[in-house]
């Protein structure tokens, strides 16, 4: 299934990734006629050489703005993966005139003045330890047991280290509340906890969201890239409510 007219799709990408991660969608929006956009965020991916102690989640979405800006990026289906929630909602907020829809798969939703951490408090500790031995920056979680051999050595050769400050700043709304069309896509296949459970399910209760489960474990645009294609233009291609 494919949309009625081309539509392009903006990443926000996951901790310890970067657009490759999302190498395998780009033929399958291509053969659609589409246009997939996937930046890498400051200090990782081809841009880990800036890495420094001083980037945090506002740095992610400056450069996520900035790619907007620039290829002057207009009615946006934007696209936030995990850590990656907490991008899109700060980009969707400040380019409110741009994004036509938001799409969060198995990501973070926060709101006004959240961090990563305040919504997932089982990290603090580990973070505070990292902290007290004098690190900065976060060595990346393991990979879901059903990703390949082969993908599982692609993603580990370059996924990195990830600045503390992001999971610990606050995100700050500067327009309210956000009324565009929203989805939740929710990866069933849970391992090893079930982190994004709960903004699943407030997203499946709310009648305002368009919910969709996805059978396939965190990384879908890894595992399940076919699957998580169609999904995706199903829900572009809903009419706006």
């Amino acid at each position: 299934m494919t949309t009625p007219s081309p539509r392009t799709f903006l990443v926000c990408h996951g901790a310890w990734s970067a657009g490759w991660a999302w190498k395998k969608m780009h033929p399958l929006m291509a053969a659609a006629g589409h246009r997939l956009v996937t930046p890498t965020y400051t200090g990782l991916g081809e841009r880990a050489h800036l890495a420094n102690p001083s980037i945090d989640l506002e740095t992610h979405i400056e450069d996520v703005l900035s790619v907007i800006k620039y290829e002057d990026l207009r009615d946006i289906v934007l696209v936030g993966h995990s850590y990656g929630g907490m991008v899109a909602t700060g980009v969707a907020d400040r380019a409110r005139d741009r994004v036509a829809r938001l799409i969060y798969v198995d990501a973070f939703v926060p709101g006004d003045g959240q961090s990563l951490l305040d919504l997932n408090e089982v990290a603090r500790p580990r973070m505070q330890e990292l902290k007290n031995g004098g690190e900065w920056r976060v060595p990346p979680n393991p990979t879901p047991p059903d990703t390949s051999p082969a993908d599982a050595e692609w993603l580990r050769t370059r996924r990195v280290p990830m600045p503390i400050k992001c999971f610990e700043t606050g995100l700050k709304l500067q327009g309210g509340a956000l009324t565009l069309p929203r989805s939740y896509i929710y990866a069933t296949r849970i391992t090893p906890a079930d982190t994004f459970g709960p903004f699943a399910g407030q997203a499946k209760n709310d009648p305002a969201w368009r919910y969709d489960e996805i059978d396939a474990s965190h990384s879908p645009n890894v595992t399940a890239p076919e699957a998580l294609m169609a999904l995706l233009l199903e829900i572009a291609a809903e009419p706006k409510r």
